[in-house]
C-alpha cells in the first residue's frame, strides 16, 4: 500500500501555512499565489543538502557506479525525468558516462511485482537483483512515508547503497533514514514536486557544466 494523506499532514499544512487556504474564482490570482508559495518553499531547501547530493552523484558519475531512482505517482514520473536529464543530459558534451536507471519505469516488472509479493516490494526487489555496494539510490517521495520508498532505503542501507531523498511535507522515515535528505518545507503536492524537479534538474545541469570549458559552456544550451 501506499501512504496516504492523513492528520500529520493536515497538522502540518496548518504549522506551514496551508495553501490554498480558501476558494479562488480567478486562475490568475490563484497562479500568482502559487508562484509565492513555490519562492517560498524554495527558499526552505537546505542548500548544504543539495552541495552534499551533488557531490554524490558526481562521485557516482566518476566511478561509474550506478545511480537508481524511484517514485509514486508524480514522484514516479520525476524519476523517470531524472534517468532522462542524468544519463544523456550529463553525458552530452562530457566525459561522463552515467549509468542511471529509474525504478518507476517498467510497469510489466513493476505491477508482477505489486502482484506476487506487494506492492511495498516493487523498490528493494528490483534493487536486490541490481544494486551494488558503492551505488547510489534517489528516493522521491513527497510525504517521504511510502512504504515501497522507505523499504528501498533501508535495504540500501543494509547493502552499502548511498541514499538520497527528496522529500516534503514533515518528510517521513525517507528524510530520517536517507544519508542526504533534500527537504521541501511545503504541505502542497504540486508545489513539493516542482521542487523536486527543479532540485533534479539543477544538478545536473551543475554536474554538466563543471565538466566543461568556460568557453563551451557559453555557447552551450541548457
Amino acid at each position: 500500500m501506499t501512504a496516504t494523506y492523513d492528520l500529520r499532514d493536515s497538522a502540518l499544512a496548518v504549522t506551514l501555512g496551508k495553501f490554498p487556504a480558501t476558494s479562488y474564482t480567478v486562475a490568475s490570482t490563484y497562479c500568482l499565489d502559487y508562484f509565492a508559495e513555490l519562492a517560498k518553499a524554495a527558499g526552505s531547501i537546505d542548500q548544504a543538502s543539495v552541495e552534499r547530493a551533488a557531490g554524490v552523484l558526481q562521485s557516482a558519475y566518476t566511478s561509474g557506479a550506478t545511480v537508481f531512482s524511484c517514485g509514486n505517482g508524480g514522484s514516479a514520473a520525476i524519476s523517470n525525468h531524472l534517468q532522462c536529464d542524468h544519463l544523456k543530459g550529463v553525458r552530452t558534451e562530457t566525459d561522463l558516462k552515467p549509468r542511471v536507471v529509474s525504478l518507476s519505469t517498467n510497469m510489466a516488472l513493476v505491477t508482477a511485482i505489486a502482484n506476487d509479493l506487494g506492492y511495498e516490494n516493487v523498490f528493494s526487489y528490483q534493487l536486490e537483483s541490481a544494486a551494488r555496494p558503492g551505488d547510489v539510490l534517489i528516493a522521491i517521495s513527497s510525504s517521504g512515508r511510502s512504504p515501497n520508498i522507505v523499504r528501498a532505503i533501508e535495504w540500501a542501507r543494509q547493502h552499502e547503497v548511498a541514499t538520497i531523498s527528496l522529500t516534503g511535507f514533515s518528510g517521513g522515515d525517507s528524510r530520517k533514514q536517507a544519508d542526504v535528505a533534500v527537504h521541501v518545507e511545503c504541505a502542497n503536492y504540486g508545489i513539493i514536486e516542482d521542487l523536486h524537479q527543479c532540485v533534479m534538474h539543477a544538478i545536473a545541469q551543475y554536474i554538466r557544466q563543471s565538466r566543461m570549458s568556460d568557453d563551451v559552456v557559453t555557447v552551450t544550451t541548457f
